[in-house]
């Protein structure tokens, strides 16, 4: 491919709407452009880079035992009414209908029409294990679009989905994406962490998400740092802290004026934060109340508490109608006096409080010397608060957590019968017993996964793009390409590259040096050979690293194999 003809409309200023390094450089370097809010056409440079991540993908999908397959994007209601789901999957579902009014929608995932595909065909243990996935784009009507192909309403999937005869198939099955992930993204160049994770909307038992490691990424992670565990912030499990042992003294109420928030509570009876307890009201996506209390100084984990509730599924804070409804004062409040029949979440370290503060659910008044134990009655007592720096591990005995950031790339899900079972996908066993199949679905966001790659490879000159996703992997420079010497000296090593399967690319443009120099660094070509003055004079070629910015001078007989060594060496 020639410059002159490649369509990479690069900018030097970046758009305003850009928050992110992977979003501001995808723009500028010409691999995107927006077509609406959450939807993004893919330029030439990104989508071969797209390709690349796709053929890996490919690639330990085949090795693994992948079949691949491709299913319709508009999915029948009624498959996911069989599931449960179509009321449950929530507002990001986008529902369309056809001109004779039946109800569709566009794919956010597959598990029903991959599990309704199966039970029609499979039929015997003798056809089992099986694997099948497609490279696909999903359709998810996120509340907030943003970041890019981060977080957008239309991306690429890949998604496989395992079908065995027992527990023990499928968690092999598990096994083999967990190993086939873990060569898919190492093959990208990428630094990652396999984490524990909450199954979401797609349910099942145990899942992973594979994570790559970057500062600005929306996922926090918590690892820790004497053994192996490491789980999302979401799924992180938490001991319960113990509060010292105090002799319980009398329930006491006291006025608190002003004193609507837990730090100015703390501030007017002179006592730590630690021994507050703090409430915070939801409603679910039915109107249903859910108080939740926790520790002063802890915060809610929303994912844990909708798990701690049977039937919830979304939540958004709760109308002050609804909160005094039940009898509770927004600002001051506690369990004691609410309601009956109120959901009320008590956070396990809140429960083992001696001698605290809480809010007596009026004005400008609060518990002295509350004891959850003895004084709030019926209530669900879960681990409901959000993993700080420092907890405990919850694994080993000395270890603490510490809290990074990083991208999800992928994530595994072990799902069992979840939707076997809702939906009759049944098999024949050795015994002629007809049994429910045992399922697992894998999925890799294939835009995000390039995404992230920016965001862990990048400077303040452009993206470093990792070699075996990288658009080209050398570009060669005609310095001056109005000079005809110059650019038939870079044609015949552009040819030279080619024929030794390189894959690169000629920046033949009648362009300054300068300006193509800092195209070159903003698109992040792992290698550029700059063919210039010095090249013509004494035969010397010019080749600079992107990732280390190293100048090597190569004579023209043993440039070919410099830069061949250098590409296996990134």
């Amino acid at each position: 491919m020639r410059a002159t003809n490649l369509y990479a409309p690069t900018l030097r200023n970046t758009p305003a709407e850009a928050e992110i390094a992977s979003h501001q450089l995808m723009y500028r370097a010409g691999l995107i452009r927006k077509s609406a809010g959450g939807m993004y056409t893919y330029l030439p440079l990104a989508w071969r880079t797209i390709r690349k991540i796709e053929q890996i993908i490919r690639e330990e999908m085949d090795a693994a035992g992948g079949q691949e397959i491709m299913m319709p994007i508009l999915q029948p209601s009624e498959l996911w009414e069989e599931s449960g789901r179509w009321g449950a999957y929530g507002a990001e579902m986008i529902r369309v209908k056809d001109r004779h009014g039946r109800e569709f929608c566009m794919g956010p995932t597959h598990e029903e029409m991959i599990t309704a595909l199966v039970r029609d065909e499979v039929r015997s243990y003798k056809q089992l294990p099986l694997m099948l996935y497609q490279i696909q784009d999903k359709f998810r009507d996120e509340r907030r679009p943003r970041f890019g192909v981060m977080r957008s309403r239309e991306f690429i999937m890949k998604d496989l989905y395992s079908f065995d005869k027992d527990i023990a198939g499928m968690n092999e099955s598990y096994r083999k994406m967990s190993v086939a992930y873990t060569n898919i993204f190492t093959r990208c160049g990428l630094n990652f962490r396999a984490v524990e994770a909450d199954s979401g909307a797609i349910g099942g038992g145990h899942s992973e998400e594979f994570t790559v490691l970057a500062p600005e990424g929306e996922s926090r992670i918590a690892c820790c740092d004497a053994c192996s565990y490491a789980a999302s912030d979401e799924k992180a499990a938490l001991r319960p802290i113990n509060a010292p042992d105090e002799a319980e003294l009398p329930l006491a109420k006291v006025a608190t004026p002003h004193t609507s928030t837990i730090a100015l509570l703390a501030e007017y009876l002179k006592i730590p934060v630690e021994k507050t307890i703090k409430a915070v009201a939801y409603q679910t996506e039915d109107d249903v109340l859910i108080l939740a209390f926790l520790r002063g100084d802890h915060e809610v984990n929303e994912i844990k508490l909708v798990n701690a509730v049977p039937g919830a599924r979304e939540l958004r804070m709760a109308d002050e109608e609804a909160i005094r409804a039940v009898g509770g004062c927004p600002g001051f409040m506690s369990p004691i006096g609410i309601k009956k029949g109120t959901h009320i979440v008590v956070d396990e370290t809140a429960m083992r409080m001696h001698n605290a503060v809480s809010g007596a659910n009026e004005a400008d008044f609060h518990y002295t010397n509350v004891n959850p134990k003895r004084d709030f009655g019926a209530v669900t007592v879960a681990d409901i608060r959000l993993v700080e720096e420092g907890d405990a591990c919850p694994v080993c005995e000395n270890g603490h957590l510490h809290i990074g950031r990083g991208i999800e790339a992928g994530q595994i899900f072990a799902l069992g019968t979840k939707y076997s079972k809702a939906m009759g996908a049944t098999f024949l066993d050795e015994a002629g017993k007809t049994q429910p199949l045992q399922m697992g679905c894998y999925g890799i966001g294939v835009g995000r996964t390039m995404a992230a790659a920016i965001e862990q490879n990048h400077d303040e000159h452009g993206i470093i793009w990792p070699r075996a996703i990288a658009p080209y992997e050398v570009v060669v420079v005609a310095v001056n390409a109005k000079a005809e010497e110059q650019l038939a000296y870079a044609e015949e090593v552009y040819e030279e590259l080619r024929a030794a399967g390189v894959d690169v690319l000629l920046d033949d443009r009648r362009e300054r040096a300068g300006v193509k120099f800092n195209d070159c660094d903003l698109i992040g070509y792992p290698v550029r050979i700059a063919i210039g003055p010095k090249t013509i004079e004494n035969g010397t070629i010019e080749v600079k690293i992107r990732k280390s910015g190293a100048l090597v001078n190569f004579a023209r007989d043993t440039y070919l194999k410099g830069v061949q060594d250098m590409l296996a060496a990134l």
